[in-house]
């Protein structure tokens, strides 16, 4: 042990310096810690609106669209299809869309903004299989309706405003996501701010 006297402001200037440095190491490993709570650009971007161009869609045709990873169905539906949304209410589960599976603009008969066009995310509300889209035969699941949406792996049966019919394994309507109209031919999904 050496009898030389504290230098005390050499002291104090190493445990300041030491401090410091310790401080500057500790945010430069919190920085790359906290950063990367963030989502990264391909999650932003799968949590994104997206544009569907409607102008070449024919009464009855149905289109497929990704918005957050799953398909979303746009259909414009005709005359009579629109007429038949009402003949089928007493064998629906869920007519008036109590359940909040849509936007409130979309609590309506036809689940829409437009009554032609009807957009839903294209996943059963049972187990989450692709129920199929039969435009033109859907009579043999539910006489005297021409179209509907089934889910062959459980028997699931939505008419054409996504409403589930009674006695099927799927618990709820079909999900209808925010969108908005831009125009007459352009839909945004995923957003539904100034709805049109």
């Amino acid at each position: 042990m050496s009898n030389a006297p504290v230098d005390h402001g050499r002291r104090r200037f190493l445990t300041i310096a030491t401090s410091v440095v310790g401080g500057v190491g500790a945010v430069g490993v919190a920085v790359p810690f906290i950063a990367s709570w963030n989502p990264s650009e391909r999650a932003k971007q799968a949590g994104a609106a997206v544009t569907a161009d409607i102008s070449k869609l024919e009464p009855g045709q149905l289109i497929r669209v990704e918005w957050r990873g799953k398909p979303v169905w746009i259909v414009k539906r005709t005359a009579e299809t629109l007429q038949q949304l009402e003949l089928v209410e007493q064998n629906l589960r869920d007519p008036a869309s109590d359940v909040p599976q849509q936007p409130a603009y979309a609590q309506n008969r036809h689940r829409s903004i437009k009554p032609e066009i009807f957009i839903a995310v294209g996943i059963c509300t049972h187990l989450g299989c692709s129920p199929t889209y039969l435009p033109n035969d859907f009579s043999a699941q539910v006489e005297g309706i021409r179209a509907g949406f089934f889910c062959p792996c459980h028997g699931s049966k939505f008419d054409m405003a996504g409403r589930v019919f009674q006695a099927v394994p799927a618990p709820t309507n079909l999900v209808v996501p925010p969108h908005m109209f831009i125009d007459d031919n352009t839909i945004i999904i995923g957003e539904d701010e100034g709805v049109v």
